[in-house]
Parts: structure tokens; sequence; C-alpha cells
């Protein structure tokens, strides 16, 4: 069960990398011609560092076997969920808009929108998908289920 967190835990590091990519290019720090973002740099660096401390701690709690109490802190970081669903959140009306306008104007209301108007809705849905799947087999592992 622990080794089935770490593969998930690492699939969702990497789709919330994918989303961290296309906001770093999307955003306009110039503040010329796009709107601001509604996602502040140190929320979402505050997820991503969370996420990754995690993560060490996870894999730090499975090479030693558990007998390293890193894995108690794996799951404990209620923080980064508290982030990730601010982030998330935030950006539903912005996508709701997005997509409205789209629907109305086409293309050209593309500059009335910040950066995480290029989210595309199937990769922020799969990465909070992998992040409930992670956190439960995390829990279960902790739990020894299926041999933790």
């Amino acid at each position: 069960m622990g080794v089935a967190a770490l593969i998930s835990w690492f699939v969702t590091a990497f789709v919330g990398l994918y989303l961290l990519a296309v906001w770093l290019i999307e955003n306009d720090v110039t503040q010329r011609g796009a709107a601001a973002s509604r996602l502040p740099g140190p929320v979402i660096l505050g997820h991503v560092l969370l996420a990754l401390t995690g993560l060490v701690f996870w894999v730090i709690h499975l090479l030693f076997g558990g007998e390293v109490e890193f894995g108690r802190h794996a799951p404990g970081g209620f923080g980064r969920h508290a982030l990730g669903l601010t982030m998330f959140s935030r950006w539903i009306p912005v996508h709701a808009a997005y997509v409205a306008a789209e629907s109305t104007r086409g293309m050209s209301a593309e500059f009335d929108f910040p950066a995480e108007r290029a989210f595309p809705l199937s990769v922020v849905i799969t990465h909070g998908v992998l992040a409930v799947t992670t956190v439960t087999l995390v829990v279960l592992a902790m739990l020894g289920v299926a041999g933790g």
C-alpha cells in the first residue's frame, strides 16, 4: 500500500508540475496585456513546497520500513490541501467566465483573463482526484491495511 501511495504521489506531483508550468508560461508578471492572476505566487509556492516536503517524508518513511516516524507527517500536511482547495476555489470562477467568453467572443477573450485560464479542466480534475487517491492510500498504509 505504501508503494502504491508513493506512485500515486509521484503522478500527482507531475500533473501538478504541469499546471505550474502552464501558469508560469502564461503569467504576465509585467501586467501588460493580461489580467493579474487570482492565484498568488506565495500560495502556489507554499502548495508545491508542502507537497514536495510531504513526498520526501513519505520516501524516508518507506526507505526505513516505517521505523522512522516521518510517515506520520506525510498525511498530516493539511496545509497543502487547504492551499490546493483555495487555488481550486479561486480557479473555478476564472474557468467558468473564460469558457463563457470563449463561446460568445471566440479567441479574443484570451487577454481579458488571468494566466490560470489556460489550465485544462481535465488536468485540474485529474490532479484533484489523484491528490484524494494519494491521501487515501497514505492513510491506509499508515493504518497497516494490506500489509502497509
